[in-house]
């Protein structure tokens, strides 16, 4: 068998481990064709156990579904939230499953269905996803941006996954924009994550709700303030709601200083937005767009595309089915 056949045929069984949902899929890596899909809660606030024994339940039931046996596939690859030290596959701590510290998932996963498992970042996997089959494809240096509840990203320097020492690389929601912010779950000072995300936007809109200011939003939740999502930020905003426009302008504003100091340091041929904020479009892009026009250094800012993402919420298990297939190329 040739090294192309292989690689041509290529099974995966991809899982994308979020703090909220869990997507356990079969890829064909070659392509990025999903043969499979499933999702689950991760219920992550039940513990570490429980998030491993219903995600090796998940990875059960859709070998059972399928009809494959272990044995069948060429890989087993996760992506995971948070930091992670790749060589040793361990998660050494995650905002999404805060009482984890060094769990060796890799190799819980390995040893149950001996197959060769890999374990990455999840921002990490969407880079390298949208790298060989969405927004990225051709590019040899790009930055993905993922916003939504946190901001993820991942770096692809001279057409490869750049990790960093030992895979904590690519940690862009947590530069610091402004010294005398807010403090970040990460435990530091004004980051772009509390300045910039969907939570960062939903929480100064129930500010500025109880403060007293009129938005059509108050109507949308019934006057329940605490139940309003960026979602239906974005839908006031594009409802041309001026508090709602006003917070996403606000919010674009900050992700743009975040992406100046990225186009000044790394000078990319594209920044790629995902995640559940990028539904926004060009509400949040194009004064991001200004910022970097305004401020990055001009022939860098004129290079620059700042794109959307184009594999959605399926980023992960495909950028994670591309980790199997880099280490056969």
């Amino acid at each position: 068998m040739t090294k192309k056949s292989r690689i041509y045929r290529l099974q995966v069984l991809a899982i994308d481990l979020g703090g909220t949902k869990t997507i356990t899929a079969i890829v064909s890596a070659n392509n990025g064709q999903i043969l499979a899909e499933e999702r689950c809660l991760t219920q992550a606030d039940e513990g570490q156990s429980s998030v491993v024994n219903r995600l090796l339940s998940a990875v059960d039931h859709i070998l059972s579904l399928k009809n494959i046996s272990p044995s069948q596939l060429d890989s087993i690859s996760i992506a995971a939230a948070g930091c992670i030290d790749i060589d040793r596959g361990l998660v050494t701590s995650s905002p999404n499953f805060p009482s984890w510290s060094n769990v060796p998932l890799r190799d819980i996963v390995r040893d149950k269905y001996k197959v060769a498992t890999f374990l990455l970042n999840d921002a990490s996997a969407a880079v390298l996803g949208e790298h060989r089959f969405g927004s990225g494809k051709g590019a040899n240096n790009l930055i993905l941006l993922t916003v939504g509840t946190g901001i993820g990203g991942g770096i692809i320097i001279n057409g490869k996954l750049y990790s960093g020492l030992f895979g904590g690389a690519g940690e862009i929601g947590h530069m610091t924009i402004d010294v005398g912010g807010s403090r970040c779950v990460c435990g530091n000072i004004g980051c772009l994550e509390i300045l910039a995300s969907g939570t960062a936007m939903v929480r100064e809109a129930k500010r500025r709700l109880s403060l007293g200011e009129s938005s059509s939003l108050f109507q949308m939740v019934r006057g329940r303030i605490d139940a309003i999502t960026a979602e239906e930020i974005g839908i006031a905003a594009k409802g041309g709601d001026a508090l709602a426009l006003d917070i996403i302008g606000k919010a674009a504003t900050y992700l743009g200083v975040g992406m100046v100091n990225m186009v000044n340091i790394f000078n990319p041929e594209m920044i790629i937005v995902g995640g559940g904020v990028a539904k926004l479009g060009d509400l949040l892009l194009d004064p991001a767009r200004r910022v970097v026009n305004e401020r990055a250094f001009s022939a860098s800012a004129r290079a620059v595309r700042i794109l959307l993402a184009q594999l959605g919420d399926k980023a992960g298990v495909i950028g994670a089915a591309v980790c199997t297939l880099l280490q056969s190329e």
